[in-house]
């Protein structure tokens, strides 16, 4: 390609990148200098300018920023505050995205802490948008690649969180499929740069989005697929990626484009990550859809509860890797507002715990035994997954939804090509 043409390429994509565009991005930094500075809680990466903490504080920013920082790790901290003030000046509601691979049945922290996160968002004067990665699940070969049968689970994934408590007047969900058809030539060309300006050493680092490692033998379908989810975020135009800790290196992969491609992307994408709930056995970092004991599911029933959870690992007077601890801080008191113990006087009588640090001391400290927590937590969980049960007991779709996901069983990877049947990734 002449030189001349590659230049009107890289600049069409430039004027497609994420947000407002160059114009806005400067308004943004020059916003960010005269801002109220309050740092960032849990952002250690971008100090608020000495200068600006002099000034009044806004407390209504400053609430907004503190409950959009509760859902997760942020980078970065500056960017977040410069972004909300613009926003607020400009009328203009900040765009929040997670994808997602339907890939099987939901557990329970795709499910209510999901609610939660996009609750807070959402309350805090963003908008969110799921994309609904089925390409991409094909892609990853889940479900074998059967794309009417990952259309089916996406289904099914959208019933659970409209059940779950999820407030749905500022929440849009996207096939990327179908977005994706809809506007090819955007979208192709945003992919095609990021992979060409990254090594293919850079792209297979992004190996844990797709639960797989580096060192795995990947196909060429998910080696393209980093390229795809970074792209995804500039298609989307999404001022904010939030997606769990495991999706951090694709996140960050998006912000490294943002300097690499010319002219450069003044606007980064301001990435919130939320943290990966334990699977309940021990040393098990994450829930596993192979291991349905591994996690509670969104329909499971009250037995399926209380049964995962007397088995939970839970060793007492320890708060490290504990996932019942983990649950309880992630999805009890974020959802419900409050654990309460019940038990006998002589053992301490009844307590109700409104902070999870609190019920982490009590029990680093032995006044709450694993024997009283473990009940406790049942009847919370339970009380969280009764209005999903309900819905899938009661409506139609949503129950022969449910049957057909079921019905399918969860795959991994398949033999690539001239390899054995055994060979290729777990």
């Amino acid at each position: 390609m002449a030189d001349g043409a590659t230049d009107k390429a890289a600049q069409a994509l430039a004027e497609m990148a994420v947000g407002d565009g160059s114009a806005a991005a400067g308004a943004l930094a020059a916003e960010a200098e005269s801002a109220p500075a309050t740092a960032a809680a849990g952002d250690s990466t971008s100090p608020a300018p000495a200068a600006a903490a002099e000034l009044p504080a806004d407390p209504e920013l400053e609430a907004r920023i503190a409950r959009i920082l509760s859902v997760g790790r942020c980078i970065e901290g500056s960017e977040l505050r410069a972004l909300l003030i613009h926003t607020s000046k400009t009328g203009r509601r900040p765009l929040c995205y997670d994808g997602f691979e339907p890939s099987g049945r939901m557990h329970i922290a795709q499910g209510i802490q999901k609610a939660v996160n996009v609750n807070k968002l959402t309350s805090s004067g963003c908008d969110f948008v799921f994309w609904v990665a089925d390409w991409f699940a094909a892609l990853n070969d889940k479900l074998g690649g059967d794309l009417k049968k990952i259309r089916v689970v996406g289904e099914y994934f959208i019933e659970v969180w409209k059940a779950s408590g999820m407030d749905m007047d500022h929440v849009r969900f996207m096939w990327a499929s179908d977005s994706i058809n809809a506007a090819p030539d955007e979208y192709w060309r945003r992919v095609m740069d990021v992979a060409r300006l990254n090594s293919l050493a850079r792209i297979k680092r992004c190996g844990p989005i797709m639960g797989r490692q580096e060192n795995d033998n990947l196909s060429a379908a998910q080696v393209l697929y980093p390229c795809m989810q970074a792209a995804d975020v500039f298609f989307l135009k999404a001022d904010i990626c939030q997606l769990g800790t495991d999706q951090l290196k694709v996140n960050m992969l998006a912000r490294e484009y943002c300097d690499a491609t010319r002219p450069k992307i003044p606007h980064k994408p301001v990435v919130l990550s939320h943290v990966m709930l334990p699977g309940l056995k021990a040393g098990q970092d994450k829930m596993s859809k192979s291991d349905a004991d591994s996690a509670v599911w969104m329909e499971d029933t009250a037995a399926d509860v209380n049964s995962k959870i007397k088995k939970a690992f839970c060793p007492e007077k320890e708060v490290a890797n504990n996932p019942c601890l983990a649950y309880v801080r992630h999805l009890i008191i974020p959802a419900a507002g409050s654990l309460t113990i019940t038990r006998k006087e002589e053992n301490g009588g009844n307590v109700t715990y409104d902070d999870a640090d609190a019920v982490e001391a009590a029990f680093a400290a032995g006044e709450l035994h694993p024997g009283d927590l473990k009940p406790a937590l049942s009847k919370a969980l339970n009380g969280l997954l009764q209005p999903v049960r309900d819905h899938f007991a009661k409506d139609a779709k949503a129950k022969a939804l449910l049957k057909k996901v079921k019905s399918y069983k969860v795959t991994r990877s398949v033999a690539r090509a001239g390899e054995p049947s055994a060979g290729g990734s777990a």
